[in-house]
């Protein structure tokens, strides 16, 4: 119980293989989440210490494959501690001494330190965040066609529309693709191939600003940082303190039921 609030539902262990590797779209926040975010949440940028994955060549059988599935659960449930690589091995060494029933430590001592130092962890992400998103978010704002908001927004329109715009109480029904500023993709409704209906009202604020600028018919890009996404909590896999940036594609305002 010690650890239940850092463990990924027990429901996931139940995913094939295929399943988990396409998690990251399947679990990340959309932009229709609400604004108050989850807990904290593990980044899911390429950590520059983890090592090389094993071939997949190198998993001959189903059983290896799920057990391999099993240990990025694993790692997904602890990502919010920041491990560097030295980290990671201690954790195995715990694995492997908790399999053999000898622990080095008291569980009943240590376990109650691990919600603090996940506290202070994240705290560190967060700050570490910020400070490569302001560079991030001033380079964005110098591009050509940007156009940066009073709120803080970055807007550049791709693809004109010639369409209505939407209005804060109208529902949308768009294709987007949501990247932290490294590149990594946590969400995309093409990846789903299916569009993505969300009340102007009820997203995260870049997007209740941002695609009001928009015209049907009309694609853009959508640079949003954190306290107009989600914050200094942030929500998996979007740590705190993170700058987002959507490329979205306004298809139609959704008519209002009578």
């Amino acid at each position: 119980m010690l650890l239940a609030f850092t463990l990924v539902p027990i429901s996931a262990l139940a995913q094939t293989p295929a399943q988990v590797s396409k998690a990251p779209a399947a679990t990340a926040p959309r932009p229709g989440t609400p604004q108050a975010p989850a807990a904290r949440p593990p980044t899911r940028k390429p950590a520059p210490t983890a090592k090389a994955p094993v071939p997949s060549a190198a998993l001959l059988t189903d059983d290896q494959k799920i057990i391999y599935a099993l240990g990025i659960i694993l790692h997904r449930s602890i990502e919010q501690f920041d491990l560097t690589s030295a980290e990671l091995d201690i954790v195995k060494r715990a694995l492997t001494d908790a399999a053999l029933r000898k622990p080095a430590i008291e569980l009943d001592d240590w376990g109650p330190k691990i919600a603090p130092f996940a506290h202070a962890r994240g705290e560190r992400v967060t700050t570490r965040e910020k400070a490569v998103s302001v560079a991030y978010l001033a380079k964005a704002a110098a591009e050509a066609g940007s156009t940066k908001t009073g709120s803080g927004l970055i807007y550049r329109e791709l693809t004109a529309g010639t369409g209505a715009s939407p209005k804060v109480t109208d529902t949308v029904r768009v294709h987007y693709r949501g990247t932290l500023i490294n590149g990594t993709e946590f969400d995309s409704s093409y990846q789903r191939n299916e569009p993505a209906e969300f009340s102007l009202g009820g997203v995260i604020g870049c997007w209740t600003e941002g695609v009001q600028k928009m015209k049907v018919g009309g694609k853009a890009r959508l640079v949003c940082p954190s306290d107009l996404a989600y914050g200094d909590q942030g929500s998996p896999p979007i740590p705190g303190g993170a700058a987002l940036i959507f490329e979205v594609e306004l298809l139609a305002i959704v008519p209002t039921p009578r």
